[in-house]
């Protein structure tokens, strides 16, 4: 009886167009906003109970969302805890399952050469690199469409195969 050949790992990979790739940055862009929203109406409802209580003065402000947006300090508090939701969200969807909401939409995933998911060190490199997108623009120019921030991040982004 004559052994089958296993086909070679890296021929098996599938790696997505641009299209692909900015059709699940699209989505998540709209996962975000939502994600956004909701973390904002917490921070907002909780300085409102502040406010009510009596330990947070907001005068010379028009309201609760003018104070958290336009005061020196807490701007930029409210403003680094929505990027500490940004990053925790994509750190958490890569790192846990390898794909956030649009990649699992289009059928991409983010994770190392061998398959394991990525650790969050690399999750954070592929952020701080991504240039909000716009390092996918380099994919179509890679043999293996990868992206600048794949590239930096030592990681690939494949197509997961149809389940049939």
């Amino acid at each position: 009886m004559k052994k089958k050949k296993q086909p070679d790992v890296e021929s098996t990979k599938q790696y997505p167009s641009l299209f692909r790739r900015l059709a699940a940055w699209l989505y998540d862009t709209l996962v975000i906003a939502a994600v956004l929203m909701l973390a904002g109406g917490i921070a907002i409802g909780l300085m409102a109970a502040l406010v009510a209580v009596g330990m947070v003065d907001i005068t010379g402000y028009e309201d609760v969302s003018a104070y958290m947006t336009l005061h020196p300090v807490v701007g930029m508090l409210y403003t680094g805890y929505l990027a500490v939701v940004i990053v925790g969200f994509f750190t958490y969807f890569w790192c846990q399952a390898g794909q956030t909401l649009g990649m699992r939409a289009w059928k991409l995933r983010i994770q190392n050469k061998d398959g394991s998911n990525i650790r969050p060190t690399q999750a954070m490199i592929r952020m701080a690199t991504s240039a909000f997108g716009l390092g996918n623009l380099l994919a179509p120019f890679s043999k293996t469409n990868q992206s600048f921030q794949d590239a930096m991040a030592d990681c690939e982004m494949v197509v997961l195969p149809k389940v049939n």
